[in-house]
């Protein structure tokens, strides 16, 4: 249940971040379209996230000691320009134009799944 919280949560996030950020696009036929693209997206970004954030924090740990986690900021633009590279080979309606896109992009998708997680309680443990 919580996956599916996780993953609703930040697809809302890419629907936000759809309306504030120029650069950063669905193009679905219908509501129903887009919604199931943003859940798509979102799947994916979780999983890019998931796989190749702790990797590259290995082993760029340099540059973010170097930077004081400012690198953090650029890694976390070419994770979501990944997303919109895997997306389009996907044949999935979501377009991000460049870096600076997915600079601004990938930060308002993180301060609204930020937002929206402390607003939505999570998952009670059940140990």
């Amino acid at each position: 249940m919580g996956f599916l919280i996780r993953l609703a949560i930040t697809a809302i996030a890419l629907w936000v971040t759809t309306l504030v950020v120029p650069g950063v696009e669905v193009t679905g036929r219908s509501g129903a379209n887009t919604a199931f693209t943003l859940v798509v997206v979102a799947l994916i970004f979780g999983v890019v996230n998931a796989v190749l954030k702790p990797v590259i924090q290995v082993v760029g740990c340099v540059f973010y000691l170097l930077t004081l986690g400012l690198f953090a900021l650029v890694v976390n633009a070419l994770l979501f320009l990944l997303t919109d590279w895997i997306a389009g080979k996907l044949d999935l309606p979501f377009r991000v134009d460049g870096f600076w896109a997915a600079f601004w992009g990938a930060i308002v998708v993180a301060v609204v799944s930020w937002v929206i997680s402390v607003v939505v309680p999570d998952a009670p443990d059940r140990r």
